[in-house]
């Protein structure tokens, strides 16, 4: 009885595992892949940095600064998701592994995972970068994990949206856009690059519970990473629980996303 309730689930890891392996030979064959994985993120952290951080309190901003890169960088790597899933829908592959005997979750959730590998080396890349720039690590080991798992999760959650995006998109042209469109403002209205507490009215509301302002803040304080004095400190409640807020945020995203996408890829497969 246990071994038949078992087996279903362990063909659903199987074939994740397989489908992901599949995607990222793909990264390896085609390395260009990467570069907005790892060249964005890099422009990013230099041009606030150096830039924009020597009037907003030079190396204590590049300590709050890397935080906010971070969040916007895995978020942004949902775009893999989205044109990789539409790429595969309008060239006839997803209808190929429709034939297969293999479980309709697995083609999104081995897209998710092997995107979720992408995340990893980016946040490698970044952390790295970070070092250059001046930026520390001065919380526990334990803390830091936390961070990068915090992070990380907020990654997977986003690569969801992405997929549902990348199902809904009637070519890969629009794909490319539509991924983008709604990231940049979820990014920009946000704690990512300054404080929110100096936007007006709505713009600061919408930004204190952004779940963008939430990852970035919840790795700021595992991090240790304090703001700029010239920085209005952040208050209410989501700034005050970020931790459990930003995990909140991705586990509702998750709830919503995963549902919905696996509705939209049935719907697309069976066309």
């Amino acid at each position: 009885m246990n071994t038949e309730i078992t087996a279903p689930r362990v063909r659903v890891f199987r074939d994740s595992a397989i489908v992901a392996y599949r995607n990222l030979l793909t990264i390896l064959r085609v390395p260009t892949l990467l570069v907005t994985a790892t060249i964005q993120p890099l422009m990013f952290v230099f041009l606030f940095a150096y830039i924009f951080g020597a009037s907003l309190g030079g190396s204590q901003y590049r300590e709050f600064l890397l935080a906010g890169i971070f969040a916007q960088t895995v978020a942004f790597n949902a775009a893999f998701t989205t044109v990789g899933l539409a790429g595969d829908l309008h060239q006839g592959i997803i209808d190929r592994m429709r034939t297969l005997p293999m479980s309709r979750l697995a083609v999104l959730m081995g897209r998710t995972l092997s995107d979720l590998v992408v995340n990893i080396l980016s946040l490698i890349v970044m952390v790295g970068c970070g070092y250059v720039v001046g930026w520390r690590i001065n919380g526990s080991v334990a803390d830091a994990a936390l961070a990068f798992g915090v992070i990380l999760l907020f990654a997977f959650a986003m690569s969801w949206v992405g997929a549902l995006t990348g199902l809904m998109s009637p070519t890969v042209e629009v794909a490319q856009s539509a991924g983008l469109i709604w990231l940049f403002p979820l990014s920009f209205i946000s704690s990512a690059f300054i404080s929110a507490e100096t936007l007006p009215g709505p713009l600061r509301t919408i930004a204190e519970w952004n779940p963008i302002t939430a990852v970035a803040g919840a790795g700021r304080k595992l991090f240790d990473n304090g703001a700029p004095p010239t920085f209005t400190p952040a208050s209410g409640w989501a700034a005050d629980h970020c931790v459990p807020y930003a995990i909140a945020c991705s586990l509702v995203i998750l709830a919503v996303a995963v549902p919905l996408a696996l509705l939209q890829y049935r719907k697309v497969a069976s066309h």
